[in-house]
């Protein structure tokens, strides 16, 4: 009974998280999970943890997650990264959530792409923060020069999502040098499938704070984590939030996941070219169907075909046990997201669009 809410809830407009449908046989293609699973050591770590009956469970974990700040640490220690300038949380979403309270809650309106990560405006709502939408250009790029105006803090993925474009740590630089004043935060879920991550900027700017997740190239989508990496002023204002909020983010499976997942670098490297390779393949298939494909960085496409409405391919696919993210947003209703599978979910994909389209 909504007369039981607060104002705030009334108005609050929630994020709509890709379906997990419980289909037998489904190839899943629409929320860019990794099709490979991650390393070993993960499910050998979790077992140690768990041995002698669970013994650890009763305790609470470290509420500093120490171990992962210093894996991360160790992974960035070419960009000299240190692990009191490493963030943790429960997925990079709330890691983001402390950002946006932490960050990026000022006076003036900060800034965003029109096209990007939906959980952007919800958490503006969320927190009652005031934003605008910059438009992408017309190959769906963030163009530098039309973030000049003077905002509270500027926030997109890189790549972008659900695009797949990439902006270049010159770009980035550049933005960084015309907003000293206010906090770039660039959310990394999808770098290590194709660019350069902006951690190499950080000790080098004080307003930048980079976000990634160990979701996506490490195949941790169910153990959720995330973290961020920054100078030790923007680390400190979101530890400030988190310990005003839930001083244990992280539990201590997924303590114990997370440092196995990012201290086997081998396993990471060799998975993530897997899904570079296949990603390339996919495009260019799809391109010989007819289809217009978005140059990609990240581990899914987007794509549209001029010939063919991108809803009724969604459902077609979709009666066919396959399933992609589709849109019903302004200049992107026509574009299909398909994350990349592995080489049975794609050519399952691929066979698909061939029976529909002929």
């Amino acid at each position: 009974m909504s007369r039981y809410w607060s104002s705030l809830v009334h108005r609050l407009t929630p994020y709509v998280p890709g379906e997990q449908p419980r289909l037998a046989n489904l190839v899943k293609l629409n929320t860019n999970e990794n099709p490979y699973p991650p390393s070993p050591r993960v499910a050998a770590a979790i077992a140690a943890e768990l041995r002698a009956g669970g013994e650890s469970l009763r305790l609470y974990p470290d509420p500093n997650a120490d171990r992962v700040k210093e894996a991360v640490a160790r992974f960035h220690a070419v960009h000299r990264i240190e692990p009191q300038q490493v963030f943790v949380g429960n997925g990079s979403d709330e890691v983001l959530a402390h950002v946006f309270l932490a960050l990026l809650k000022h006076d003036l309106p900060i800034l965003f792409p029109d096209i990007t990560y939906s959980f952007y405006p919800v958490y503006c709502g969320l927190y009652e923060i005031d934003h605008v939408t910059v438009p992408l250009d017309a190959n769906f790029a963030i163009r530098i020069e039309d973030y000049a105006a003077a905002n509270g803090g500027i926030i997109f993925p890189n790549p972008n999502a659900p695009t797949g474009c990439l902006l270049s740590l010159v770009a980035i630089e550049r933005l960084l040098q015309l907003h000293r004043q206010s906090v770039l935060v660039v959310d990394e879920a999808y770098i290590d499938f194709g660019g350069e991550s902006a951690i190499a900027l950080v000790g080098r700017h004080a307003n930048l704070l980079v976000v990634h997740t160990l979701s996506k190239s490490r195949s941790l989508a169910g153990l959720r984590v995330g973290y961020a990496v920054g100078q030790k002023h923007l680390i400190e204002a979101l530890e400030r939030v988190k310990n005003s909020f839930n001083s244990y983010p992280l539990d201590r499976l997924a303590i114990a996941g997370a440092v196995a997942a990012i201290d086997d670098r081998e396993h990471f490297e060799r998975t993530r070219q897997a899904v570079i390779r296949s990603r390339d393949e996919l495009s260019g298939s799809l391109q010989t169907l007819g289809f217009a494909v978005l140059p990609s960085a990240a581990n899914f496409l987007f794509a549209r075909h001029p010939q063919r409405d991108a809803a009724e391919l969604a459902a077609a696919l979709r009666q066919r046990g396959i399933i992609v993210r589709h849109f019903k947003l302004p200049r992107v209703d026509q574009h299909l997201r398909i994350t990349v599978g592995n080489s049975a979910q794609c050519e399952a994909l691929l066979a698909a669009l061939r029976e529909i389209l002929d």
